[in-house]
């Protein structure tokens, strides 16, 4: 499919002219006369991209101009202008369009020009796809009550420059939800700078924090810019910030506070402009009490508090997690998703997940790889968090094999199977005797005489 241009002129020769050689050079065009019909021509057609002269009858260049940025943002302008209207070209640009020619037309820059501009659409287009891809990849999966507030929060919150406090137990996703703020934020465009607190060693939270000039100590071989520095424009990322010591959080406070900072060893004072998101697995009430936690810190960043809910909390979202990380497993490993069965998924609800939707998380990978069978049954499920495999184990383990009389541990034996089949088979009586190999009727019996019913 060729590039569509629109030729917006009202001189019939120029208008001849251009859509003669754009036609050779392989583009597909369409002409306008007018401002009016050229909006009308955009509605109707979608062109890839507009050569609009600046002097027309009618509505003009510049208001055609600020027509099409407004109902069609993405198509891309080539302002035509005739001498002495340079001034109202450099209008043009600032208000969109992309570049201007002027008359009399080389065809050369012309082609140039619009080559150019097609380019740049592309890659918007790829830049916004992008993004759209970041976005979904950093989206909070569920769709519990819990997890519905949680994502309403997080859209009122992104738009604006508050700070945000994300609370919650480790693995639920602090971090998911931080990246997602700024995702959906106006400072999307810069790169969030991750600060880990329990990470940085203490005599080195300085330098990355602010950065050093060259010879501020024995190490320092050139300089460095820091991490405020770095976020300049952007969001700054306090990973586990009730890791850091009371000592750097003055030092963070005070920055935060004025806007500004000298590296280590320098003398220039450096103007900032952040938005900061900070996260903590631990009771900040607590800490503060405690003297390991700045009071006028904890209410500078807790401007708009979100606590994530521990797993535990949503069981009912485990589903759409498990199918979500099944796929993202097939695709980084390139191969076909499995799926996970029902009696699996039940058993994976009963359980408390103490490291929440990371272990749930690794736990999914590790059977997606693992399990031989497109489908994870329940008996993949590894201890402990397959519960009736441990209560069987345990029960074969301490009564079974202490039964002295065959017949009676066949009895006992045949019960457990039974209730065990029955239960992978989520109590089908006929997928149950399919699979052990009885009929339905027998399967009837064996249930009412081991009292299974």
């Amino acid at each position: 499919m060729y590039p569509s241009v629109l030729i917006v002129d009202d001189e019939p020769s120029i208008l001849q002219s251009l859509s003669g050689i754009l036609s050779d050079e392989g583009f597909e065009t369409i002409t306008a006369a007018n401002g009016y019909e050229a909006l009308q021509r955009i509605s109707a057609e979608s062109p890839d991209l507009v050569l609009l002269d600046i002097w027309m009858p009618g509505i003009d260049g510049i208001e055609t101009l600020k027509e099409i940025k407004k109902d069609h943002p993405w198509t891309q302008v080539i302002i035509i202008t005739g001498h002495g209207t340079i001034d109202t070209a450099v209008q043009a640009t600032k208000l969109g369009a992309y570049d201007f020619i002027e008359k009399p037309l080389s065809i050369e820059k012309v082609i140039v020009a619009i080559n150019n501009a097609l380019n740049f659409r592309k890659l918007s287009e790829e830049i916004i796809y992008l993004r759209k891809k970041t976005i979904e990849k950093h989206s909070i999966s569920g769709q519990s009550d819990l997890i519905k507030s949680l994502k309403m929060k997080i859209e009122a919150a992104a738009p604006t420059d508050s700070w945000v406090l994300i609370r919650g137990e480790n693995g639920t996703g602090k971090e998911l939800v931080a990246r997602t703020i700024h995702q959906l934020s106006v400072r999307a465009d810069q790169t969030m700078i991750d600060v880990s607190c329990a990470a940085i060693p203490e005599e080195a939270i300085e330098s990355e924090l602010f950065g050093h000039e060259k010879g501020a100590f024995p190490s320092a071989s050139s300089k460095k810019r820091g991490k405020f520095e770095l976020a300049n424009k952007s969001t700054i990322f306090f990973d586990e910030i009730a890791d850091m010591s009371l000592k750097t959080q003055s030092k963070i406070l005070r920055t935060l506070q004025e806007g500004k900072f000298q590296r280590v060893g320098g003398q220039r004072e450096i103007i900032i402009d952040v938005r900061v998101i900070a996260t903590t697995n631990k009771n900040m009430e607590e800490e503060i009490a405690e003297g390991r936690f700045r009071e006028d810190l904890f209410y500078r960043l807790n401007v708009i508090p979100i606590e994530v809910p521990p797993l535990r909390d949503r069981i009912e979202d485990l589903f759409i997690l498990v199918n979500s990380f099944l796929a993202e497993t097939a695709d980084y490993n390139r191969t076909k998703p499995k799926q996970m069965a029902p009696d699996a998924i039940e058993l994976l609800k009963q359980y408390q997940w103490p490291g929440n939707v990371r272990e749930l998380k690794n736990l999914v990978e590790r059977l997606s790889i693992m399990a031989e069978k497109d489908t994870i049954e329940a008996l993949d499920l590894p201890e402990p968090y397959n519960q009736f495999k441990l209560k069987t184990d345990s029960y074969f383990n301490h009564q079974l094999l202490n039964i002295d009389n065959l017949k009676e541990a066949r009895k006992v034996f045949e019960k457990e199977f039974i209730k065990h089949s029955l239960l992978k088979n989520e109590n089908n009586i006929r997928k149950t005797a399919d699979a052990i190999g009885i009929d339905r009727s027998s399967l009837h019996k064996k249930i009412k005489k081991l009292g299974l019913n």
